[in-house]
């Protein structure tokens, strides 16, 4: 009888994970993309293009530098989820939620809003990531996306970050580059996204 309840039960205990609203937990699937050029980000799952959002990464730059606000090049992973189950807009002080929710271009000031996705270097030259708070956030200055305008951090639309956020999982793969995305993965993406 036991044997027949584990092996009944087994596997459901491998599918709940991926039953989470907020995305897998552990995500070997899922790749994200960064092009500083184009202030675009790719998500790529099991090797096919998704979708691509509009960023914005440092207005100071490119580097790894501790104090430097700049955006660090190279692999990264996906190492912390902070934010599940908030709504879009709500503001974030030390990675914890107010209990503030700003509206798209609400005037004033500039927190990080509606999910965290903090990133761990993997590359010599991003060993600083972490420690830098470098993340993927949601920004309410929406309309300065596709310029740089951050501090350091690569940030998103409010509901573009939900969006990610609930599609990949710890240890994803976020790879930032100078270059520009390819144009047919792009376009291809894009239009999977428009249909």
């Amino acid at each position: 009888m036991k044997k027949g309840i584990t092996r009944l039960l087994l596997p459901l205990l491998c599918i709940i994970p991926f039953l989470n609203s907020c995305g897998p937990i552990i995500d070997g699937r899922n790749k994200m993309i960064v092009s500083v050029r184009d202030q675009k980000m790719l998500l790529v799952c099991e090797g096919k293009p998704v979708k691509v959002y509009k960023i914005s990464t440092s207005k100071f730059g490119l580097g790894d530098q501790p104090g430097s606000n700049r955006t660090p090049l190279g692999s990264m992973r996906v190492a912390k989820k902070i934010g599940c189950n908030q709504p879009a807009g709500a503001v974030f002080k030390s990675r914890r939620p107010t209990g503030e929710v700003l509206k798209p271009n609400a005037p004033g000031r500039d927190p990080i809003v509606s999910r965290i996705l903090w990133l761990t270097g993997t590359d010599l030259n991003n060993r600083n990531a972490f420690r830098r708070y470098i993340y993927i956030h949601g920004t309410p200055e929406v309309n300065r996306l596709g310029t740089p305008a951050s501090y350091g951090c690569i940030r998103m639309g409010t509901n573009d970050v939900v969006d990610l956020y609930n599609r990949v999982g710890l240890g994803a793969d976020v790879y930032v580059t100078r270059g520009s995305l390819p144009q047919s993965v792009a376009f291809k993406a894009y239009n999977i996204v428009a249909r």
